[in-house]
């Protein structure tokens, strides 16, 4: 691929001189993206996204998709970045159990802050639009407290950076000088709500994503905004209702190959081969999490069988129940606060449930038991 997809400019950091990428507007140019080269590819993205948001129908609440999707695609963007945190550390903490890894788990909450902000404010009619200040926002909850509380959260870098290396002379990278960070920023926000020509909504979210990683304009957290931005689009642009899909997912099962793409494209001008490795992925994960709801659903509705054929199930047991999807690890004391009901009126409900296998207890004591929807944890950690 015989393309330029930027220019080198000299930067100084740390004493060094070095030759610093600066990403040329988008969309690609000299030549054109080969738009029709992705029809096809294309199309099975759209089509594996428009099943995903058909198949949630097939649960009684959206929202417990929702509570275990987010917290998914949380976790496994953390996870790129070497967070050790697991699904199961997550439920613990929002239970209130002790977890051991607390500031792996507090990244992976940060970035569940800093998404809730950017979809309330894309839905709030007066909200910001999806731009850099929107992005600098989510970018202080991502720090908020976090390991790089000390790397100016919620602005863009006011220093040079580098990807890779012991120092800034052999980085495998080295991003756009920070002066040259806010113009790319706007125009990278120009080209997101500018015309989008032939390029599918999916072709344009793989360009700026891979374009945003490019400039990285913050000093640490760019790889889990950047993966933020993806979901944002997909919502923005209809394509996903709701987000239902965990792409990190695929990215992290592929982190090599996601890197590489994203560096051919500075070092060989070959956007094509990112927009079809970015394609693939949405189509993978989306038939993925569209395999994940039916077993969801599935799991709930065996459980509800149980309930609606025993005689102990109470009105109590029930709403206990509808809370667990959203609720999957849990204490009696809890299980009262969300019934609004007495500690006796809980702790019945949570022993029928006990009994019909539906919850385990997990602590092996006699008091302060803990209990867990096993078989739901278990589907979505698997």
């Amino acid at each position: 691929m015989n393309r330029a997809t930027g220019t080198y400019a000299t930067s100084t950091t740390l004493g060094e001189s070095v030759r610093a990428f600066v990403p040329h507007p988008l969309p690609p140019a000299d030549p054109p993206l080969a738009a029709a080269s992705f029809t096809d590819l294309n199309r099975q993205a759209e089509l594996a996204l428009a099943r995903l948001s058909g198949v949630s129908g097939l649960v009684p609440s959206v929202d417990w998709l929702l509570y275990s999707a987010v917290r998914k695609e949380a976790l496994l963007t953390s996870q790129i970045e070497g967070t050790q945190a697991t699904l199961t550390d997550l439920f613990d903490e929002e239970a209130g159990f002790k977890v051991s890894n607390t500031d792996d788990v507090a990244e992976v909450t940060n970035y569940l802050r800093a998404f809730r902000l950017v979809r309330e404010q894309l839905r709030d009619p007066k909200g910001l639009p999806i731009s850099g200040r929107l992005l600098c926002d989510a970018h202080r909850l991502l720090l908020d407290g976090a390991r790089g509380a000390g790397k100016q959260p919620g602005e863009p870098r006011h220093s040079q950076n580098w990807i890779g290396g012991t120092r800034p002379g052999n980085a495998v990278f080295v991003p756009p000088p920070p002066e040259r960070v806010p113009e790319l920023l706007s125009s990278l926000e120009r080209f997101i709500h500018g015309e989008a020509g032939d390029l599918p909504p999916l072709v344009k979210i793989a360009l700026i994503h891979a374009q945003f990683e490019t400039i990285h304009p913050f000093l640490d957290g760019n790889g889990r905004i950047g993966r933020l931005l993806i979901g944002a689009l997909l919502e923005h642009w209809n394509l996903l209702v709701e987000p239902l899909m965990y792409l990190s997912g695929y990215l992290k099962q592929h982190q090599a190959e996601y890197y590489r793409r994203l560096s051919v494209i500075r070092t060989e001008g070959d956007w094509e081969s990112w927009v079809s490795f970015f394609l693939e992925a949405v189509a993978v994960a989306a038939a993925d999490a569209e395999r994940g709801i039916i077993a969801i659903a599935s799991l709930i509705a065996a459980d509800r069988r149980k309930l609606l054929q025993s005689s102990k199930a109470s009105p109590a047991t029930y709403r206990l129940f509808e809370r667990l999807p959203m609720m999957p690890r849990f204490t009696v004391e809890r299980a009262r606060q969300q019934l609004d009901t007495t500690f006796p009126t809980a702790n019945a409900a949570v022993r029928v449930l006990e009994q019909l296998d539906v919850v385990v207890e997990v602590t092996g004591q006699k008091k302060n038991r803990s209990y867990s929807y096993q078989a739901y944890v278990d589907l979505l950690t698997r």
